[in-house]
């Protein structure tokens, strides 16, 4: 697949007049036509919902658009439940899914009336130390353990994974719940990150399905929903195929109708929590090389860092890089393209083919519109960039201003020795 950008060299070179790089860059119209798609690919449920992953791109002015199509929020920490009552996101519209969870989170959690995700048997007891009588509707997360094959192939290893109960603790919390008062349940898993097939979600869908229906039978409990979580992923590499969301949706549907329609579940509600999906291939990481090194390699430096992608230093990831106004040039050049950092993982690409990049050639690194900007962080006292939307009309609006020295600064609430600096 042919990756390409949603900006122009012309574009960026206004751009830059009044916002320097790097910046993260968001395109709004591939952002609605996906989240549009993603509804229409699972309108044969009633009750779809797709809870989008804050943790993936916590802006606001995003999570706005998505919310125009009918998504929720996904939240998994104190500031991401503070970030979505800001927006005015309340109620079932929050699916609280976190891990080794502090009390004050899980009692904000409960007074935002979010659907509270239990991630293990013994946060049955926190929880109900902390908020006292439960709420009526709980979610419980769903580890089997082992590997997670489709066909032959291996796509992770839940087994290894911290998160989610076993098949047992799955049992016995729900008898444990009923117990307490607990009238409806939810089954969440994610058990592979990223696939690229269009087998992931209903291979996944038909487990939970099973394991919906023997839960019922055995517990006698109200399965109110299914959450399959994320894990559908983007093909990064350009020799890479998209994943179909329709084929994906109808998938699920057979599963659906197969499973859990003959028991007499047919109104059970599927949920998503799609962040990468949602976001990645609609955002850049747009940048400009400000030097030239040639010594046992060839090296490009940027002025962005590892502070404004993570992925590449922290996971070895690949992301696609196009040269602006070289996009047609032949590739007959080797770099490694890296930023500033004192770390030598601060690599973008190495032994990347690309054309001649010359000083003050502007890069566009590809799917950084999630856990892009979100992974950023402050080493060598660097500052995390502005984002920007490109809007459907081709003008561009300011959606989180760049860090200032200010802001690094201002945690040191109690010490004047930086009065002297004027921020």
């Amino acid at each position: 697949m042919e990756k390409k950008t949603f900006v122009r060299k012309e574009q960026i070179e206004e751009i830059v007049k009044k916002y320097p790089t790097p910046f993260h860059i968001y395109d709004e119209r591939g952002i609605r036509e996906n989240a549009k798609a993603l509804k229409e690919a699972f309108s044969w449920n009633k009750g779809f919902k797709e809870y989008f992953a804050v943790k993936a791109t916590p802006n606001p002015y995003l999570i706005d658009i998505l919310r125009e199509y009918g998504c929720g929020c996904d939240c998994s920490s104190y500031t991401e439940l503070m970030l979505s009552e800001a927006m005015g996101v309340k109620g079932e519209d929050i699916m609280f899914s976190s891990n080794e969870t502090p009390a004050e989170e899980y009692k904000y959690a409960n007074e935002l009336g979010a659907i509270i995700n239990l991630d293990d048997i013994t946060h049955i007891e926190f929880l109900e130390k902390t908020i006292g009588k439960l709420p009526e509707m709980i979610s419980c997360r769903y580890n089997p353990g082992g590997v997670f094959k489709i066909s032959t192939d291996i796509m992770d290893n839940p087994g290894d994974a911290k998160y989610g109960m076993t098949t047992e603790q799955m049992f016995e919390a729900f008898r444990i719940l009923k117990e307490k008062g607990v009238k409806k349940f939810g089954i969440h898993s994610f058990l592979a990150s990223n696939t690229v097939t269009n087998e992931y979600y209903p291979t996944l869908a038909k487990q939970l399905f099973e394991l919906a229906v023997e839960l019922k039978k055995k517990v006698g409990v109200e399965i109110a929903f299914i959450n399959l979580s994320g894990g559908v992923g983007i093909p990064y590499r350009p020799e890479q195929e998209k994943n179909d969301i329709y084929a994906i949706g109808e998938g699920v549907r057979k599963a659906f109708e197969e499973v859990l329609v003959p028991e007499g579940m047919g109104e059970v509600a599927i949920y998503t929590e799609l962040g990468r999906f949602m976001m990645a291939p609609y955002g850049h990481l747009v940048t400009q090389a400000i030097h030239e090194k040639h010594t046992h390699k060839e090296y490009i430096g940027c002025d962005a860092c590892a502070v404004n992608l993570m992925r590449p230093a922290m996971y070895g990831a690949y992301h696609h890089i196009t040269v602006l106004g070289k996009e047609g040039a032949p590739c007959d050049q080797v770099y490694d393209v890296v930023g500033s950092l004192c770390e030598n993982n601060d690599k973008f690409a190495i032994d990347r083919s690309l054309p001649k990049i010359e000083v003050g050639d502007y890069l566009v690194i590809h799917d950084t519109g999630a856990h892009g900007y979100a992974m950023g962080y402050n080493y060598n006292g660097k500052l995390k960039s502005a984002e920007l939307l490109l809007k459907e009309d081709g003008s561009v609006k300011l959606i989180r201003r760049a860090e200032t020295p200010k802001d690094y600064f201002a945690t040191f609430d109690q010490l004047d020795i930086f009065d002297k600096f004027k921020f």
